[in-house]
């Protein structure tokens, strides 16, 4: 399902209502929940309305993480861990628990750890947004649509870093680092529920490419396509290049 916004900000606030009524839900039909938080600009406003969200039992939410640098230490402005913490986790001090990329640790070994955790914890519901190449999560293209590891070490593109630069992150393309332990796409694609945010003129190309386009790895976020449950918030220029909407 394609929701339309005037604005980011009317984006953000739709699609952190929505996930926050999938979350209270989930809440309400199992007594707790399995949650997975994207970072980046496209999810300011997704995560700001989430916090607002009145009567949310945060004490019975387990949070997961999409995705983090290899290498950049978490005082690190781009750090996705001080991303994750800064804009969400310390707001909620009765989180049950939360469980973050450590990018400074032996890579191959955080893959082991993190997977083995979010196989005991299936998902519920996972918040992830579209890159300018496409991609999903760190998942740059061509992605890896077979691999069943839930978390696996990557290479970002030339694309991906730049965008990286662009949106403010880094002083320049060299300090933008060239990998990254990201969630693989099966592992997003086993989440019960996606509530993906794409806003900015900057993304509409990928958009088109990944709503509209056939499914294939050369446009990672492509696989939405063939999830049950995803729903897709755009704003005027996000979803300017679409020929349906």
């Amino acid at each position: 399902m394609i929701t339309i916004t005037e604005n980011p900000q009317t984006l953000g606030q739709l699609a952190g209502k929505t996930g926050a009524d999938l979350l209270k839900e989930t809440l309400k039909q199992k007594g707790y929940a399995n949650i997975i938080l994207a970072t980046g600009t496209s999810q300011f406003e997704t995560l700001k309305q989430l916090l607002s969200e009145q009567d949310m039992d945060w004490s019975k939410v387990q949070i997961f993480h999409l995705d983090e640098y290899i290498g950049l230490p978490i005082s690190h402005p781009a750090s996705f861990r001080k991303y994750l913490l800064e804009r969400f986790i310390n707001h909620v001090p009765d989180l049950k628990a939360y469980h973050l990329i450590d990018g400074e640790a032996d890579p191959e070994k955080e893959c082991q750890r993190l997977s083995e955790l979010i196989s005991k914890n299936p998902i519920d519901l996972v918040f992830v947004g579209i890159g300018e190449n496409g991609h999903l999560a760190f998942n740059d293209p061509p992605a890896d649509f077979e691999t069943e590891k839930p978390y696996i070490v990557v290479e970002l593109d030339h694309a991906c870093r730049m965008q990286q630069l662009g949106e403010g992150w880094f002083p320049n393309l060299e300090a933008v680092p060239e990998k990254a332990i990201s969630m693989s796409i099966r592992q997003i694609m086993k989440s019960k529920s996606i509530i993906c945010s794409v806003p900015d003129k900057r993304k509409a190309k990928a958009v088109k490419d990944c709503l509209e386009g056939n499914v294939t790895p050369d446009h990672p976020a492509s696989i939405l396509q063939n999830h049950s449950n995803c729903q897709v918030f755009l704003d005027k220029l996000s979803s300017s290049l679409l020929s349906n909407h």
